[in-house]
C-alpha cells in the first residue's frame, strides 16, 4: 500500500524534488494488470481492487492539485507548473489552481491562457479569473467576465464588489450588493467602507442586514474601533447574543490601541470569567499593550497564564513577550526567553536587539546582531536608531552605508535620528538627498522633518511640509497630524494647532500630549485643563507625558491646588510613579507661588536625585521673589551640576547686589572669572532671522523645490524664487509621485480654510 509524504518531510525537501517525490508515491495510470489478476479465483476481488485504484487515484488528484496551490502560494511557480504539466489527468480544481498560482505571482497572461484552455469552467474557476483581475486592478476586464457567467454564487458577488470597493467604485458595489444582498456581500461592502472611514454607510448597510453573522458583527467593531469610536463599538459588542474569541480579541485590541489599558483588560478578565478559550492572538494583543504601556505587573500576569495554557513553547508568542519585557525594562528576563527558546527566527532576533537598544546597551546589541544568522531591513534599522539614540550618529550613518539594500525605513532611521540629536539641519539635507534617490518618503519621515520643523520653530518651514503632505496624500495618517498640531505649537502657532487637532477624526493619546503641551508651553492653561478633562471624558488614559503636560499648564496659570491633584492622581489612579520631571514642574509651581519651603520638602522627599531642572526653577523663582537663601541653596546645587554655567553665578551676584551686599557680589563674580565662566549673549541662541539667512533653495529631481537649509551658511544667488522666506512657498512634488503641479496660488486656495496667519 503506498504511503502519503508526511508534512515535515515535505517541508525539508526543496521544491524541485519535490516534483519529482509526487509521482513516485503513486502507481502510473496507464500500467497493466497480468492477466493472472483475472483468473477465475481472482475474479471475485476484481471488484474491490478497481475500487481501491480509483480511490488511490483519486487522493493522488487531490494530492497534486493541493502541491499546486502550496507551491504557487511560496512562490515557486516553475515547480507549480512542472506538477501541473506531469498530472496524466487534470480536474477543474487543477486548471483552477494552476490559474490562482499564476495571478498570485503577477503573471496575469499566463493566468488568462490558462483560463482561456480550460475543457470545463466552474464558477469558481470564474471567481479565481475576476480575483486575478483584480490583483493588477484591471476592474473593467473583471466587470466583463462577471457579467458573462452563466452562473453566480455569493462568493462571486463578494469577489467583484471587493473589486469595486478597492478602486473607489462604491455605487458599482452598492448596485451588485443590491442584486445579492447576502451575508458575504454585506459584510465585503462593511468592510470596504470602514476601510474608507464612511463610517455611515457602514452602519446603514449594518443595519439593513436581515442576518448577522459573528464576521458582520465583528467587522463593525474593529471598523468603529480603528476610526475611534470605542464607545460605538462596545455598544455593538454589548448587543451581540453569541462572541467568539475573535470577537473580544478585537474588542480587547481596540481599547489597547486607544491607550485605554483599563477598560481593555477589564473586559479580558471578563472574558475568562465566561470561559471564552482565548487564543495566541489574544495573547499577543495583551503583551503589546502591556509593553507599550508599561504594565510590567499584568504583564507577567500574562505570562504565567501563557505557561498554565501550555503555549510557552509559541514561537509568535515568545517573540511577544521578549518585546514586551523590552519595553517593561527588564531585559534580563527578555534574554531569559530568548536562550530557553529552542527554534528563533528573525523576529526573536529583533525583538531583543530592540531590547537591548531600548535599555541603552548598544554593546550587546551590536554583538546580538554580528552573530544574527540571518539579518533583514529591521535588524539594521533597529541598530542605527540604537546608535542614534546614544548619541553616535557617525557610526549610524555608517551603519547605514553598509546596508546591502536601502529602503525608505532605512532613511527614516537615519533622518529620525538625527532630529532626535537636534541635527536638524543634517536631517533636511538627508530628506533632500532620500527624495533625490527617489525613494518615496513613508508617513513616519515626514513625521520627522515635520518634528525638525518645528525644532528650528520657523513657520514657514513647516508650513512647506504641510503642504508636501498633502500633495503625497498623506493628509489623513495619524502619526502626521499628530506632528502637525506639535509642529505649529512650537512655531507659536496655536490657532492651527487647535484647528488641526479638531480636525482629526480619532485623536489618540498621542494627539492630546501634543496639545496640552503645546498650549501649556504657550501660556494657555486653561485650554491645556480643559483639554485634558476632554481626554479623560473620551475614556483615553493618560501617560507620563500627558502629566508632564498637564503640570506645566497648572505652573504656567499658578494653579497650586489643581497641581497637587494632578500630581498625587498619577500614582492613586493610573499607576503611575512620577519621574523627576514631574517633580520639577511641581517644584518650579510651589516656588512660582512663594511656597518655597513646600518645595524644599518635596524636593528631600523624592526617590533619586534632583536634576538641574529642580533647582533651576527654584533659582529662577527665587529672583522673583527676592529671596537669598533659596538662590543660595538652588546656586550651590547648580555649581555642581552645571560647572560651566553662568546663571546661577550672575542671578546670585544680582540678589547679593540688590541686598546691598556688594563684598559677596565681589566674591560671586570673582568665582565666575576665575573658572573662566562667561556668559554666552543669548545663551548662543540664533535669532530667526540669523536661521532664516541660512536657508537656500535646493532643486531635486523631476522639478521638485523645497526649502532647505544650506550647510556653508550661505544664500544661494541663482535661486529661483528668491531668498527670503514667505508664509507660503512653492512645493512642487515629483512626477513619480503625481502628474500634477501644486502651485503656490493654489495651495493658498486650498489651506485658506485650515491655515491662517
Amino acid at each position: 500500500m503506498f504511503s502519503f509524504v508526511k508534512h515535515e518531510a515535505f517541508r525539508s525537501m526543496t521544491a524541485k524534488s519535490t516534483v519529482t517525490l509526487v509521482f513516485k508515491q503513486f502507481p502510473p495510470y496507464n500500467f497493466k494488470l497480468h492477466p493472472f489478476n483475472f483468473s477465475t479465483q481472482n475474479l471475485q476481488n476484481r471488484e474491490s481492487f478497481d475500487s481501491a485504484r480509483i480511490q488511490k487515484s483519486s487522493k493522488f488528484l487531490v494530492y497534486c492539485n493541493s502541491q499546486i496551490t502550496k507551491l504557487g502560494r511560496n512562490g515557486c511557480i516553475k515547480e507549480a507548473e512542472s506538477v501541473f504539466n506531469r498530472m496524466p489527468h487534470k480536474s477543474t480544481v487543477s486548471w483552477t489552481a494552476m490559474l490562482t498560482a499564476y495571478a498570485e505571482n503577477g503573471e496575469i497572461n499566463k493566468a488568462q491562457e490558462v483560463f482561456d484552455k480550460m475543457p470545463d469552467r466552474s464558477i469558481a474557476s470564474y471567481n479565481a479569473m475576476i480575483t486575478a483581475y483584480h490583483r493588477r486592478n484591471m476592474v473593467n476586464e473583471a466587470f466583463e467576465l462577471f457579467s458573462s457567467m452563466p452562473q453566480r454564487n455569493s462568493v462571486s458577488y463578494a469577489t467583484m464588489i471587493t473589486g469595486f470597493v478597492r478602486v473607489g467604485m462604491f455605487e458599482m458595489a452598492e448596485k451588485l450588493h443590491w442584486e445579492n444582498p447576502g451575508m458575504v456581500s454585506s459584510n465585503v461592502l462593511i468592510n470596504g467602507y470602514l476601510k474608507a472611514r464612511r463610517i455611515e454607510d457602514a452602519v446603514r448597510i449594518f443595519d439593513g442586514m436581515e442576518e448577522k453573522g459573528v464576521v458582520s458583527w465583528s467587522s463593525m467593531i474593529d471598523g468603529l474601533c480603528k476610526v475611534g469610536k470605542i464607545v460605538g463599538a462596545r455598544k455593538l459588542f454589548d448587543k451581540m447574543l453569541e462572541r467568539n474569541v475573535v470577537t473580544w480579541t478585537t474588542m480587547i485590541n481596540g481599547y489597547m490601541k486607544m491607550g485605554n489599558f483599563k477598560d481593555g483588560f477589564t473586559l479580558f478578565l471578563n472574558m475568562r470569567r465566561e470561559r471564552v478559550e482565548v487564543n495566541a492572538t489574544t495573547l499577543t494583543v495583551l503583551f503589546e499593550a502591556c509593553g507599550c504601556l508599561d504594565r510590567y505587573r499584568e504583564g507577567i500576569q500574562i505570562h504565567g497564564l501563557v505557561l498554565s495554557l501550555g503555549l510557552d513553547f509559541d514561537a509568535y508568542l515568545a517573540n511577544s513577550m521578549i518585546a514586551m519585557y523590552s519595553r517593561c525594562h527588564s531585559i534580563n528576563a527578555a534574554a531569559t526567553i530568548f536562550d530557553l527558546m529552542v527554534q528563533k527566527d528573525i523576529v526573536t532576533w529583533n525583538s531583543l536587539i530592540a531590547g537591548y537598544v531600548q535599555s541603552g546597551d548598544i554593546e550587546k546589541a551590536f554583538l546580538l546582531f554580528e552573530n544574527m544568522p540571518q539579518k533583514d531591513v529591521v535588524s539594521w534599522t533597529t541598530l542605527i536608531s540604537g546608535f542614534a539614540s546614544k548619541g553616535m550618529i557617525d557610526k549610524s550613518i555608517g551603519l547605514f552605508q553598509m546596508m546591502p539594500e536601502k529602503d525608505d525605513i532605512a532613511w527614516t532611521a537615519v533622518i529620525s535620528g538625527l532630529v532626535s540629536n537636534e541635527e536638524y539641519e543634517t536631517a533636511f539635507h538627508w530628506f533632500i538627498e532620500m527624495l533625490q534617490k527617489a525613494i518615496k518618503p513613508n508617513p513616519l519621515t515626514l513625521s520627522c522633518v515635520l518634528s525638525a520643523a518645528a525644532g528650528v520653530a520657523i513657520l514657514s518651514q513647516g508650513l512647506q511640509f504641510h503642504a508636501l503632505v498633502t500633495k503625497m496624500s498623506m493628509e489623513y495618517d495619524l502619526s502626521i497630524q499628530n506632528s502637525l498640531v506639535s509642529m505649529y505649537s512650537k512655531c507659536g502657532n496655536v490657532g492651527d494647532a487647535l484647528r488641526m487637532f479638531y480636525y482629526i477624526e480619532s485623536p489618540n493619546v498621542v494627539t492630546y500630549n501634543s496639545i496640552i503641551t503645546g498650549l501649556a508651553q504657550n501660556g494657555l492653561g486653561k485650554e491645556s485643563l480643559k483639554l485634558f478633562t476632554k481626554m479623560q471624558d473620551e475614556y483615553l488614559e493618560p501617560n507620563q507625558i500627558t502629566f508632564l503636560g498637564v503640570l506645566s499648564a497648572c505652573v504656567h496659570v499658578g494653579f497650586v491646588e489643581e497641581g497637587w491633584r494632578f500630581f498625587n492622581l498619577m500614582s492613586s489612579l493610573y499607576n503611575i510613579q512620577p519621574q523627576v520631571d514631574h517633580y520639577a514642574c511641581m517644584v518650579d509651581l510651589l516656588c512660582r507661588a512663594g511656597m518655597f519651603n513646600e518645595a524644599v520638602e518635596l524636593i528631600s522627599s523624592m526617590p533619586f536625585d534632583p536634576h538641574e531642572g529642580v533647582w533651576g526653577a527654584m533659582l529662577g523663582a527665587s529672583w522673583t521673589h527676592l529671596r537669598l537663601d533659596v538662590a543660595e541653596l538652588a546656586a550651590h546645587n547648580l555649581f555642581e551640576l552645571e560647572p560651566n554655567s553662568a546663571t546661577p553665578y550672575v542671578i546670585l551676584s544680582n540678589l547679593h547686589s540688590v541686598s546691598g551686599d556688594k563684598r559677596k557680589d565681589e566674591v560671586i563674580r570673582s568665582m565666575k572669572i576665575s573658572k573662566g565662566i562667561k556668559k554666552s549673549p543669548g545663551d548662543g541662541d540664533q535669532g530667526v532671522e540669523q536661521i532664516q539667512d541660512r536657508l537656500k533653495w535646493f532643486e531635486v529631481p523631476q522639478g521638485m523645490w523645497i526649502r532647505v537649509w544650506d550647510k556653508d551658511k550661505t544664500v544661494s544667488s541663482g535661486s529661483k524664487c528668491g531668498t527670503k522666506t514667505r508664509p507660503f512657498q512653492v512645493v512642487r512634488r515629483c512626477s513619480s509621485y503625481s502628474s500634477s503641479c501644486y502651485t503656490q496660488n493654489e495651495h493658498h486656495r486650498r489651506s485658506g480654510a485650515t491655515l491662517k496667519h
